[in-house]
């Protein structure tokens, strides 16, 4: 009973910010058609949102969306073929699912590390350590 009213009370005292699941927002690209390409002018940005490398983003789009692609100098990322923005945040969406969010808590609260031959996906919210499908 005494564990019941003090388990009640630690949680009272823990923040808001705690118990909700929404306080992160997988990021929408944003980008143009120029001839046949797609130019996304914030691709970095995005990466940055999803604290990850943008060489492993920029991967992991190109071999989901079977297309050729590059980072220019200027930031913006070139992919070759005209592909709508819905579908470029679906598979953004599906990498935070797969290398961002934590599938115990739930958390973007990650870091993808490798250890031996295995890429670990370790969480600091909730200290969950799993083995990732690397994709790419």
């Amino acid at each position: 009973m005494e564990y019941d009213v003090l388990l009640k009370r630690a949680r009272e005292k823990l923040p808001e910010s705690v118990f909700e699941k929404e306080r992160f927002e997988i990021p929408k690209v944003l980008g143009h058609f120029e001839g046949n390409k797609t130019v996304i002018s914030n691709f970095q940005q995005v990466a940055a949102i999803l604290r990850r490398d943008t060489e492993h983003l920029l991967k992991y789009l190109l071999k989901e969306l079977a297309t050729p692609g590059e980072i220019k100098r200027s930031g913006l990322l070139v992919l070759g073929a005209k592909i709508p923005a819905s579908r470029i945040n679906e598979k953004i969406r599906q990498y935070a699912h797969d290398f961002v969010l934590c599938p115990v808590c739930g958390k973007p609260d990650t870091e993808l590390k490798k250890e031996g031959g295995f890429v670990v996906l370790r969480c600091s919210a909730c200290g969950n350590k799993q083995n990732v499908k690397s994709k790419i």
